[in-house]
């Protein structure tokens, strides 16, 4: 299926995958333009059909941020031809994504329907007079006509996620009393009014794309009636494709990260499906050929969109149509690499896949001299710089003496939403296996081996930190590896100590139910009232040393998740404490100088780690040896700085 024409109105598509809008970092700034020209260029060649870029505003109030792009000048035509040719001469077709930000501009000459400010944003919105709404419409019109002139196949018109055209479209944020506000015919009206601006200024075979917003999941959103309603009339007005929109940006319900079951919104594609004539593309959490096909076969979508796992494997559909699909890097839908960079306004890349948009900077050719190299530790880093190294050309031995590959991400994959780290160790094993490299499971590592090796890399990742806590009546700490590996029995009053990430997997550990259904998810967030059967133990007390929040190193576009859970778990979260002694009684702790008892009968330490380089100590500053990963530093498990170095090593040997 995914492997399909695509045939439009006016044009066609080669497949029916669709690398979805993401913005990378790259589209600002001339210095740039190489780099995103290269990324495109591997996905193209990658074998997708239809690139959507990242966003570029129509005009200056609408961008994001003070430096992000427009484009509304011959300036940016000139610029972006490089682009539009080189995915063209790989076989794709182009779409430029036209977003105006409205009251998520991060800068205070933002505009919006209604002076209301958005609780993510410092800076409150302007209401946009009628001449300025009608001078954003004129905007999109000639953005979009020059686009067609720079070489792009089409735009995609932004009008999800809680940007300005989603804003007017919504009674949650549209409070006007003019013709562009009140009723949902008049919400709709300026959105109606770009498509048809946009549609009289290019040519026919030019495709629009509108991503329409399905589920708001705010307050006084778009009702579906009110989406099926705006979609027809889209679809009169000119639109040729839609992208299904979900959630917008201040929304307190997961979307796309990875407590989210693949799949979850194929029924809003369904909606638009069931509304319109033309193709709807299917998005959110769909991150292998088999869930795509699956979607397709059942009428749910035209297309799909991919834009996290083109990043993790930009040869997912040349794998996929070469029957070659356990080969695909799956993406894992941990948000480390790409959103929580880009929110933090560095360039978008990939915990799995550490060159995806450093393609220029990072490139991995092949050794001039063939060595011999082992690799100590089958974790995710040995197993991504054995498949590294072995790429390059080296003859590549992997030992560790576990019985099995995976160090900590089979740890990772037993936490409920963490499933999809299992993707990855098959990746790896199968390029391991792909790439010829020698795997020696159950087998310590000895001094006596370096001799047979060029070069030595220790990845030997780390053990927890144990907690120097007196324990009296038989009781002890518990690690968090052997909790997890079920290896010690969980009473029903829990004490967690540490309040990282470790901390809060743990919570997901002992409420949360694995590989839950779309349908336990969606009652789980309020989506709808499918009951949700999984019980919590009776207590959980999280504890931590220091004052402040709870889960304040977490990743920005995730930590919120793991905090909501803990609170819809009850999980009493205490800060600065002591921890004193555990017996019989309960865990003493003194908490804010006051001495008290959690009557728990169980307690788990997750207050870090220590690396495991006892290994490498002895041949520290000889030149054959490299530590990587955790054995390097334990100050967090960090699986993309881990990969990220793996990669490092190997361009370096």
């Amino acid at each position: 299926m995914l492997e399909q024409e695509l045939k439009l109105k006016n044009n066609h598509l080669k497949n029916r995958l669709v690398m979805g809008s993401m913005h990378t970092g790259l589209e600002e700034g001339l210095g740039n333009l190489k780099k995103l020209n290269a990324f495109y260029q591997a996905r193209a060649e990658g074998g997708v059909g239809l690139i959507i870029t990242g966003g570029y505003s129509p005009n200056l109030r609408g961008k994001l941020t003070p430096f992000s792009s427009t484009f509304n000048s011959w300036f940016d035509v000139l610029k972006h031809r490089t682009v539009t040719k080189t995915v063209h001469q790989a076989g794709a077709k182009i779409c430029l994504q036209l977003l105006h930000a409205g009251r998520y501009a991060y800068h205070p000459f933002n505009h919006a329907p209604s002076a209301i400010k958005a609780p993510i944003n410092p800076y409150k919105p302007k209401a946009m007079s009628k001449r300025a709404v009608l001078s954003t419409i004129k905007s999109f019109a000639r953005s979009a006509h020059l686009a067609e002139k720079a070489g792009y196949d089409g735009v995609e018109i932004m009008g999800s996620e809680g940007y300005l055209i989603n804003e007017f479209m919504a009674a949650h944020t549209n409070k006007r009393t003019d013709e562009f506000g009140g009723s949902n015919e008049n919400r709709m009206r300026f959105a109606l009014e770009i498509v048809k601006a946009v549609r009289a200024n290019v040519s026919s075979k030019f495709i629009i794309v509108f991503r329409l917003s399905v589920h708001d999941l705010v307050e006084n959103g778009s009702s579906g009636s009110d989406v099926q309603a705006q979609a027809k009339a889209l679809e009169a007005a000119g639109v040729d494709i839609f992208n299904t929109g979900i959630g917008w940006h201040e929304a307190r319900v997961p979307t796309i990260a990875s407590m989210v079951p693949q799949g979850a919104f194929q029924d809003a594609s369904l909606l638009l499906k069931q509304t319109v004539s033309v193709p709807v593309i299917a998005v959110n959490r769909i991150n292998t050929p088999e869930l795509a096909n699956q979607i397709l076969q059942n009428g749910k979508a035209d297309l799909i969109s991919m834009a996290r796992p083109l990043l993790a494997d930009p040869d997912f559909f040349n794998k996929y149509s070469q029957n070659n699909s356990q080969n695909i890097n799956v993406c894992i839908a941990c948000n480390q690499g790409c959103l929580d960079n880009v929110f933090k306004g560095k360039r978008a890349t990939c915990l799995v896949n550490p060159r995806a948009g450093f393609e220029l900077e990072y490139p991995l050719e092949k050794a001039a001299k063939a060595k011999k190299v082992l690799v100590v530790g089958a974790g995710p880093a040995g197993m991504a710089s054995a498949c590294y190294l072995a790429e390059k050309g080296h003859t590549v031995t992997l030992i560790d003496r576990s019985n099995q590959m995976g160090g900590q991400f089979k740890l990772a994959m037993q936490i409920p939403g963490k499933e999809d780290f299992n993707y990855t160790l098959t990746y790896y094993q199968s390029e391991l296996d792909k790439q010829g490299v020698t795997v020696k499971l159950a087998t310590e590592y000895n001094d006596k081996m370096a001799a047979d090796y060029d070069d030595v890399v220790f990845a030997t990742g780390v053990r927890p930190r144990l907690a120097p806590i007196n324990c009296l009546d038989g009781k002890r700490i518990y690690a968090y590896d052997e909790v997890i590996r079920g290896e010690v029995p969980i009473g029903k009053r829990v004490a967690i100590l540490g309040a990282g990430g470790i901390g809060f997997d743990m919570v997901a550990f002992l409420t949360e139910q694995k590989n839950k259904s779309i349908a336990q998810f969606k009652s789980q967030w309020g989506i709808d009232e499918t009951a949700n059967s999984h019980q919590a133990l009776e207590q959980i007390y999280m504890l931590k040393r220091s004052a402040g929040r709870f889960g304040s190193e977490l990743g920005k576009t995730t930590g919120w998740i793991h905090r909501a859970v803990a609170k819809q778990q009850g999980v009493i979260q205490l800060e600065q404490c002591n921890y004193v002694g555990f017996s019989n009684q309960g865990l003493e702790i003194e908490h804010k100088g006051q001495q008290q008892f959690l009557d728990v009968d169980t307690v788990i330490a997750c207050i870090g780690q220590e690396s495991n380089n006892e290994l490498y100590n002895p041949h520290q500053g000889e030149a054959k040896f490299h530590v990587i990963g955790g054995a390097k530093l334990a100050a967090a498990i960090d699986a993309k700085r881990a990969i990220f170095e793996a990669l490092m090593v190997a361009r370096h040997i």
